[in-house]
């Protein structure tokens, strides 16, 4: 009999979560981006504005959802940007990010969050999660292109 833990087995014993998120760029190339609020994990923590995808819905349908739930916005194109899975010591989150850079309304924190933009060459990972690091180094480097 083997003894040695089989990792297939570790990671499906996580629950999977999907996410999907906006990258919302204006004209000027800014990014708009939250706080994620106390009692969150990762609380205080930058975030691109987006939430779970529910039983039966598309990403991209939830992410149209999550905009006119968090920032109070209408989108009107969202297109698959960095599609990933990241996992955490008690989950494993699978990421759907898209760009959003044509909306009616103006985002803000409808949630009680703050919101804010930032030049997109601004952008800091230690300021994210640890799950977004690698779309952070992705959206600086087009900046330098």
């Amino acid at each position: 009999m083997n003894d040695k833990p089989n990792p297939k087995s570790e990671i499906h014993s996580k629950p999977l979560v999907q996410v999907a998120a906006a990258i919302i760029r204006n004209e000027f190339g800014q990014i708009y981006l939250a706080q994620r609020l106390e009692g969150q994990d990762f609380a205080q923590s930058l975030e691109f504005p987006g939430g779970k995808v529910d039983k039966g819905e598309t990403p991209e349908e939830a992410v149209a959802r999550e905009l006119e739930e968090e920032a109070g916005i209408h989108i009107l194109g969202a297109f698959p940007y960095e599609h990933f899975i990241f996992e955490y010591p008690t989950k494993i989150i699978e990421f759907f990010f898209y760009l959003v850079e044509d909306w009616v309304g103006e985002p803000f924190g409808r949630e009680g969050q703050e919101g804010f933009w930032i030049e997109q060459s601004e952008l800091d990972p230690e300021q994210f999660p640890p799950a977004n690091e690698q779309l952070i180094k992705r959206l600086r480097q087009e900046t330098q292109e």
